[in-house]
């Protein structure tokens, strides 16, 4: 969706550092960490789940829970509690260089955690049913995931800013 704009993205596989804090402030500095190795402007981004029971965990530190649990594991997790709702986050950000400002685009998706369904082979995909629907993102189309998903909401987001459409 971003590529369809007037400027040509390359992907770059660089291995920054899983920080620890708040979402925006991590991403603040992944970013200016990839500028300095591609010496030049960088889009980063960083995904979140947040367990509204438990009080936004395991937020950005969701790689490591998925990790150990598995998506099994996340929906064990919320057993103890009557409010299975979560929020997918996708944080986005953008620099021109290491010293230049950063800028954030969130993308955000409202639904609940659920036995997992559906393949296992992209993360917590399984277990994340978006609100309104009755398909896991793991179940649904790809098409249609990427219609209501968190991240192409906030790819959407980088784009009007750089469109102004």
């Amino acid at each position: 969706m971003i590529s369809e704009t007037i400027f040509q993205l390359t992907n770059q596989k660089i291995d920054l550092p899983e920080l620890q804090g708040e979402i925006e402030d991590i991403c603040k500095k992944k970013c200016r960490e990839a500028a300095r190795i591609v010496k030049g402007p960088v889009i980063v981004e960083d995904t979140c789940l947040c367990f509204k029971s438990l009080g936004g965990l395991p937020g950005p530190y969701i790689k490591w829970f998925l990790d150990k649990l598995g998506p099994e594991g996340l929906h064990r997790l919320l057993n103890g509690w009557e409010d299975k709702s979560a929020e997918a986050i996708c944080t986005m950000a953008y620099t021109e260089g290491e010293d230049s400002e950063v800028l954030i685009f969130q993308g955000k998706t409202q639904g609940d955690i659920v036995e997992p369904r559906g393949p296992r082979d992209f993360g917590w995909d399984p277990c994340f049913q978006p609100k309104n629907y009755t398909q896991t993102y793991a179940e649904m189309l790809k098409s249609e995931k990427n219609k209501i998903s968190h991240r192409s909401k906030a790819v959407l987001e980088i784009k009007k800013h750089f469109t102004g459409k």
